[in-house]
């Protein structure tokens, strides 16, 4: 079980903008449960799926190839992190300049829930 605390938090969110920005899924998905569940406003609009949540690893990796494919310059900038008691949230800044923050739950040492939340500037 890991200790949810800010410098978790904070060495978490260094790791998970490298794994982001380097467009290595394998990369980025280690951190992520088998059974996870993540919800965007960027799923309802690339998948046309007003629920804009995904379940499962599988999942997951297909909606975030479809988005890499989609943003071949994606890059991610953290801005700041806050931690909970099992889980952290990461404010971060997108390609475009967009601010956005991502919410992410812990079991076991990896992510097994999230959900980003965008602002005023457009995602893409």
């Amino acid at each position: 079980m890991i200790r949810m605390d800010l410098d978790f938090a904070r060495r978490f969110a260094a790791l998970w903008q490298d794994d982001w920005n380097s467009h290595d899924l394998d990369r980025i998905l280690a951190h992520y449960d088998e059974d996870v569940t993540f919800s965007s406003p960027m799923i309802a609009r690339l998948t046309d799926d007003p629920a804009g949540t995904v379940h499962g690893k599988a999942a997951l990796r297909a909606y975030w190839a479809a988005g890499l494919e989609r943003i071949p310059d994606l890059e991610f900038e953290v801005m700041d992190v806050r931690a909970g008691v099992d889980a952290l949230v990461i404010d971060y800044r997108n390609q475009i300049g967009g601010r956005v923050y991502e919410v992410l739950t812990f079991r076991d040492g990896l992510v097994v829930a999230g959900f980003g939340a965008y602002g005023g500037t457009p995602a893409v």
